[in-house]
């Protein structure tokens, strides 16, 4: 699958937020040339860890917030409806006092759920185009609440949420994004994040699971190359790629056998390197600043390709446990970088 890629958008933060300070005739995030970001991704619907990704950014006083991608959830549970004040979640019954605390739990882990009847689940069953349209709906239904819920936390500092989509993705997302004022589509977009470029892709290299946005390393290097070669300043540019680079400290996963379970020897789980070629290679090429990525649940790490840092935050989604990056960028570098967990 090829992408349009020479059809990309210009946007800075003063297109829609009041958060640039002037300084003579540039414009940055942030004063004294400095911007700090916190990054997250793969939230995978956790509502727990999506508010406390909010909460981290406004303690840590930063300029935005990004979201490198896989914001959908991964799974849907039914809740029948037995009457009599009754309901069967996952083969046990349950009170309707004890409801809401089942539903605090999957809002925590990040899985949809919905309270059916009998007959419609059983419909649901039996029907796999009205079970995924559900499933669908209960994705945008689950991200307009995070809509809302940015709004209330954010709305006195207007800190900008830029988000990606991940290979877990359906596109149809980035609609629903679109409707927020403070949450922003990166992917198509190079946007002026304190002077540096930011570009963002969330295809990702084939993985044994199919998932929706995944490319070859080939389609992967014809995008990405289409966007970097639009950047100004490529050596002070963040590249907000979803996958990580091949071979580094991001890129650890087990290895899977033909039935996708972990190989172990000696008792232990054998690892290897899952990122992608096409996005070292590219960042070989351009050396940009920084790389931020995702993917590799279990690779939380900060390694370095020639001059550019490249850090993957990890994730606990279903534990609603938050893994994030604060990032301090200083005179066109980036002066630090924190993991910020709990």
């Amino acid at each position: 699958m090829f992408l349009p890629a020479t059809l990309f958008n210009r946007i800075t933060f003063r297109q829609f937020m009041p958060l640039f300070k002037r300084r003579g005739n540039n414009e940055s995030v942030g004063g004294k040339n400095k911007t700090r970001i916190l990054f997250t991704s793969d939230l995978h619907g956790s509502e727990t860890a999506f508010r406390k990704f909010l909460n981290a950014g406004v303690m840590q006083k930063v300029d935005c917030l990004i979201i490198g991608g896989d914001i959908a959830g991964k799974s849907l549970v039914p809740i029948i409806n037995k009457g009599n004040g009754y309901f069967v979640v996952e083969d046990r019954e349950i009170s309707g006092s004890s409801l809401n605390n089942v539903v605090a739990e999957f809002r925590k882990s990040g899985a949809y759920y919905a309270i059916l009847s009998k007959a419609e689940h059983e419909e649901l069953i039996n029907n796999k185009k009205k079970l995924d349209e559900l499933f669908h709906e209960k994705m945008k239904e689950n991200l307009r609440s995070w809509v809302e819920i940015a709004q209330e936390k954010l709305k006195e500092r207007r800190i900008p949420v830029f988000i990606n989509l991940g290979n877990d993705d359906p596109s149809f997302l980035f609609q629903v994004i679109e409707e927020s004022e403070l949450m922003r589509k990166s992917e198509g977009n190079i946007i002026d994040i304190g002077g540096h470029e930011m570009i963002s892709f969330g295809y990702v290299n084939p993985t044994p699971w199919r998932t929706p946005r995944e490319m070859s390393e080939d389609e992967l290097m014809y995008n990405l190359r289409g966007m970097a070669e639009k950047l100004e300043r490529p050596e002070k540019a963040i590249f907000n790629f979803h996958a990580p680079p091949y071979n580094t400290s991001l890129d650890n996963a087990p290895l899977l056998s033909a039935d996708l379970k972990p190989v172990v020897k000696g008792g232990d789980v054998v690892m290897t390197h899952v990122g992608s070629k096409a996005i070292r290679k590219i960042i070989e090429e351009y050396q940009p600043m920084l790389g931020i990525h995702g993917h590799i649940h279990e690779s939380r790490a900060f390694d370095k390709i020639g001059r550019t840092v490249i850090i993957n935050p990890g994730s606990e989604f279903n534990q609603g446990i938050l893994h994030s990056t604060l990032i301090l960028l200083e005179d066109g570098r980036v002066k630090g970088n924190q993991f910020i967990v709990g």
